[in-house]
Formats: C-alpha cells, structure tokens, sequence
C-alpha cells in the first residue's frame, strides 16, 4: 500500500531523540523502557522483570482495548513515519508498529511513549530494532508481498517463528496468520503458533476484499475477512487476537465483539496527508474502541461516506 503523507509544519522527525530503553534483552544492555512498571527498591531477578515488561506491553490487549496503529512494513520515509508515530501518540492508540529499522525505532521512540512494535519477515533483522529499543516484533503485515506474488505457507510462517524466538526468547511476539489460507487453515496454524510461544495472534484480509457495495455497507465488506478470521481465531485460542486490516471507525467495534483483544489499522491512517487529518482518525477510532458515541465518523470518513 502506497501513501502520500506530507510532513507536518514542525516535522516530528526534527524533535531530538530521547533515551530508549529495552528490558526483553536482559541486564547490561539497555535500562527498561519508560512505560513500563516503576523501580522497585527490593531487587528482582532478570526472570522477573522481563515478565514485568511483557506484561506492559500486553496489558491493554488483556483489557481488549489495545490499538496498533501501523505506519508499514516497507515504509521508510521518516517524515511520513514521524506523522504516523504522532498520530499514534496524539490520537490515543495504545501501540505503534513501524517498520524493522533501529533508526526508525529511536525516530518513534523520540516522539512517542507508547510500546514500539517493528514488522518484518527476517528474524535476523529483530536483534537490531530490539536493541535499539522495540519491545515487541510482528511477523506479518503480508500485504506488499502479496502484491509481488509472494505467500506465506503454514510451514514458512512456523519457521519464521521458530527461528525468531530463537534469537528473541523474552521478546513479546506477534504473528500474522495469512488470509490466503482458509478459514480452518488459519485457526489449526493459530494453534501451532500458540504452542510456539507467540504472545499474539494477528488477522488480516482487507487486501482480499473488494466491496460492492458503497457507505457503510461497504466499510463492513471491506472488513469481513479479518472480522470472520478473529471470530474463529479467538475460540480455539487463548492468546490475544489482534484484528487488522481493512478496518475503520464503523468495523473497529465489531472485531472487539468478534473477539479480538485488540484491533490494528494501517491505511486509514497512513494514507492521510496531514498529521492533523491523522490524529483525528485515531482519536475516532480510540473513541469507538471506548463505547463513545459522539463523533461517530471522522471528518475524513464522513467526507468519504458523502462520495461513495
């Protein structure tokens, strides 16, 4: 997916870097990041507080609120990275998912407090973000590879996993279970993954899914593959489903009463050009995450709705 985001007046990516922190990788490295749990004064051992960082980092999908706002896989444009990460932060997400670069990951990091989240297919690529201060990695977001003719099997899918808890044991993880599977196909390599050790589960689909019919009807359409898959993914299970791709204010709620733990959204932010415009799509789609009922639709939305 392509977008044009032009860079805010006071680019974000001119903001000096603050200091990034990463517990996953154990003492001696890097001190622990800056949402996690205050310091205590008893000492604790490095068991216990790489749990207590996984468990920041999972905390709003336990509570089935978490929000993943993602910039792409493929996107390097630190400007246009820099206004996603501030949308992010300024809207009300809960994570950010940018691509595997550890410059990338202090950019985000000089911009956000949020849980910073890299994407990549390369496990190799993961030590590098995660030294640099990501505290979770995603194997997934698919979508430009697809568009090359690239899939993803059962089997590449498990060795992609395998190979990065590997290298990441403590790292939180998350996997994207492809949409060109079936639906059953999809839930049996859900189950594989779990027993691997995967923290999460992510769906997708909305690449797939060509509506026919306009407005909201087609916003619903549009999200049903990834709705269909977090429904069935969630009751066989008992990791966090994250539902992503294709989704927007109108379909964000329903993959929270599918089942998901948490919803991830992508190009109904990333392909607005301004970081205003973005900030007001994650603010509304925060608000429906929350039970809201006013500001239903963006602006953005709303002016989409009016021309379809």
């Amino acid at each position: 997916m392509h977008s044009s985001i032009c860079s805010p007046i006071s680019s974000p990516s001119q903001l000096l870097l603050k200091p990034s922190h990463n517990l996953a990788l154990g003492f001696g490295l890097l001190p622990k990041p800056k949402f996690s749990v205050k310091k205590s004064r008893s000492s604790s051992s490095p068991k216990a507080l790489l749990s207590t960082a996984k468990e920041s980092v999972l905390k709003e999908f336990h509570e089935k609120r978490a929000l993943k706002i993602i910039s792409g896989l493929q996107n390097f444009d630190r400007d246009n990275v820099a206004s996603v990460v501030t949308a992010a932060d300024k809207g009300g997400a809960t994570h950010v998912d940018i691509a595997c670069d550890p410059e990338l990951v202090k950019l985000a990091l000089s911009l956000t407090s949020l849980p910073v989240c890299v994407s990549s297919v390369d496990p190799a690529a993961f030590l590098a973000a995660v030294e640099a201060g990501a505290v979770m990695v995603e194997i997934g977001n698919y979508d430009s590879f697809y568009e090359k003719g690239v899939l993803f099997s059962p089997e590449k899918v498990l060795n992609l996993t395998k190979e990065t808890r590997r290298i990441l044991p403590s790292v939180t993880l998350s996997v994207t279970v492809p949409h060109t599977l079936s639906l059953p196909d999809q839930v049996k390599l859900a189950e594989l993954l779990e027993k691997e050790g995967v923290d999460i589960i992510q769906t997708e689909g909305g690449k797939c899914s060509n509506p026919s019919k306009p407005g909201v009807l087609g916003l619903i359409e549009k999200a049903t593959p990834t709705l269909a898959a977090a429904y069935s993914i969630s009751g066989a299970v008992k990791i966090p489903v994250m539902c992503s791709s294709g989704l927007s204010t109108v379909t964000a709620p329903m993959a929270i009463t599918a089942g998901a733990a948490g919803v991830g959204v992508g190009s109904a932010v990333n392909r607005l050009n301004d970081v205003v415009a973005m900030i007001a799509e994650v603010r509304s789609i925060a608000s429906s995450l929350g039970g809201a009922s006013a500001d239903r639709h963006s602006p953005y939305e709303e002016k989409t709705l009016r021309r379809l």
